[in-house]
């Protein structure tokens, strides 16, 4: 005897996907995607400090319509990354000589507790992950490919963070990070002094003190790691305000 027979229904075919559905998923990957490269383009010094970012050159790079690169450049205003100009589009912000020394001493100290108390929290599983990240960018160092090197370093002092497992300091980290993303990327171009290998040596350094857990120890190479590289971001914008 069949269940229609017996007078149950049979389960209902699921209905088909709706296109506004599909497009409802997709809008968001588009978004984190155009995101991505928007900040990478502008942290990688392809706009100078104070240019104006010009919305229909990026728009024909990326293939997309000024509303999503409208979007995208609210998240980097709300980063610190550019400022927007009042019906007149955006621009690249400009970090002041004091106002650079602030923010990297202020990200040297976050920095520094996030380090102290990561070794008090972090798991196995969470070190084992900062350890592939620091063979990945060191990999990238070798290949002399800044891009996937920076993307490791930056997710390398995120997982500190994370792992100090303190709301508080995470909140306070993230509000200060992008508006030095691009000053600590340029610092790796420092003409004057082999700061990329200088960096990566530190890395070691990192790494080795997350593994025995020596937490002031820790806290002091991470701050040293900010001022050095504080020193290397203000002689490359030294360099190219020549």
């Amino acid at each position: 005897m069949t269940r229609a027979s017996e007078g149950v229904e049979p389960p209902a075919a699921p209905a088909p996907r709706s296109t506004s559905a599909a497009r409802e998923i997709l809008v968001p990957s588009l978004h984190d995607e155009v995101l991505a490269r928007l900040r990478d383009f502008i942290v990688e010094g392809n706009l100078a400090a104070g240019a104006r970012v010009p919305e229909r050159l990026l728009c024909e790079r990326f293939g997309i319509s000024r509303t999503p690169l409208r979007e995208a450049l609210k998240v980097l205003a709300s980063e610190g990354l550019i400022e927007l100009l009042p019906n007149r589009g955006a621009r690249v912000r400009r970090i002041g000589e004091r106002e650079m020394v602030e923010l990297f001493d202020v990200m040297g100290g976050l920095e520094a507790l996030a380090g102290r108390l990561a070794c008090e929290r972090l798991t196995e599983a969470g070190f084992a992950e900062i350890e592939r990240l620091h063979h990945a960018m060191y990999g990238h160092y070798l290949k002399r490919d800044l891009h996937g090197y920076f993307a490791c370093n930056q997710a390398i002092h995120d997982r500190i963070v994370e792992a100090a497992d303190n709301a508080a300091l995470k909140a306070t980290y993230a509000s200060f990070a992008g508006r030095l993303r691009r000053a600590r990327y340029s610092a790796n171009l420092d003409a004057n002094r082999d700061r990329w290998g200088e960096a990566m040596r530190e890395h070691e350094e990192i790494l080795d003190a997350l593994r025995r857990r020596a937490g002031a120890e820790l806290s002091d190479i991470l701050f040293r790691h900010l001022r050095n590289k504080r020193r290397a971001a203000a002689d490359r914008e030294a360099d190219l305000a020549e």
